[in-house]
């Protein structure tokens, strides 16, 4: 997950310095706790300071979601609160325990996940949920996950080296060999897993109530899911107690023999229910949204579904 994304166009690369991951493993090792924290601070102010657009962004995305202008101390949490979750990964990359915490309501998508049936699972940019690997290799089924490469994600890598036996990368960066690598993913008995909540990058948006509007929100895993006859499950994660992360799964969907138009209109239910549990998330703690991006565009109430050139 890069704070930076870019398009085709531009060489993707997480934002900062090429050496900032491997000096931030070297400190996280030698440093005291206390002093690490002081130091992670500093280095979150100098991100605010450097990132203009992102700090933009993570004030447009709070001031919506306060109600209120937001502070710059806030935006400064915003950030340090991604950087936290970074550092996770980086911990659990070198092999650091962490455990994962079914929360009540998961009940559909764990008996999913147990089924051994392979599945569409979505998620977004929110809490720890880049970590439910963690929770889904217990169900010892192999995951395909959709992702965008960067040049310099050395956790991405190291994290695919731990879990090879069970998550292969499908990279959106190569889309001409993209939805044949789906293909063979959905043929393998696999299950996909992919981020839905940016816009860019996909092939179907549709618009949402999602933090007070109707706003475009990538479609395209209910349309895998009628094409490939699969169940739709959505999992998010967010902080729990020290060492822990707390995990929501949503009802599954599964397309019918209906007509497409019946399974469409139960999807996009199904979907908008999901939005509406992670907004009551970011409500709770708005600093979990990691979309350091523009806000998913609004649109009038009565827009139409739009499909952007592949």
């Amino acid at each position: 997950m890069a704070l930076n994304p870019s398009n085709a166009a531009a060489a993707p690369r997480n934002a900062g310095p090429g050496w900032g991951y491997g000096f931030l493993r070297r400190a996280d090792r030698v440093l005291p706790a206390r002093l690490f924290d002081l130091l992670l601070g500093l280095g979150t102010w100098v991100a605010v300071a450097t990132m203009p657009a992102q700090r933009r962004h993570s004030r447009d995305y709070l001031a919506l979601i306060f109600g209120r202008p937001a502070a710059l101390h806030e935006v400064w949490r915003h950030f340090f609160t991604f950087a936290r979750m970074f550092l996770l990964r980086l911990r659990l990359a070198e092999g650091r325990p962490h455990g994962c915490r079914a929360m009540p309501g998961c009940e559909e998508f764990i008996a999913l996940m147990a089924s051994g049936r392979p599945a569409l699972l979505g998620t977004f940019h929110m809490g720890n949920s880049d970590l439910l690997g963690f929770f889904l290799r217990q169900f010892d089924r192999h995951i395909y996950m959709v992702r965008l490469r960067v040049g310099n994600s050395p956790d991405t890598d190291h994290l695919a080296a731990r879990f090879a036996p069970w998550v292969t990368f499908l990279w959106i960066t190569e889309p001409g060999s993209l939805l044949f690598a789906l293909k063979e993913a959905a043929q393998s008995g696999g299950s996909i897993a992919l981020k839905c909540d940016r816009p860019e990058h996909t092939a179907k948006l549709e618009p949402f109530e999602f933090l007070g509007a109707r706003r475009l929100f990538p479609f395209t895993i209910y349309h895998l899911a009628l094409l490939f006859q699969r169940p739709v499950a959505f999992c998010v994660s967010v902080p729990g107690g020290e060492g822990e992360s707390l995990v929501y799964g949503s009802p599954v969907f599964e397309p019918d023999n209906e007509p497409k138009a019946a399974n469409l209109a139960r999807a996009r239910d199904h979907f908008q229910g999901v939005l509406a549990r992670v907004e009551t998330l970011l409500r709770a703690n708005p600093f979990l949204w990691f979309n350091f991006t523009p806000l998913n565009p609004a649109v009038a109430p009565s827009a139409p579904a739009a499909s952007p050139p592949c």
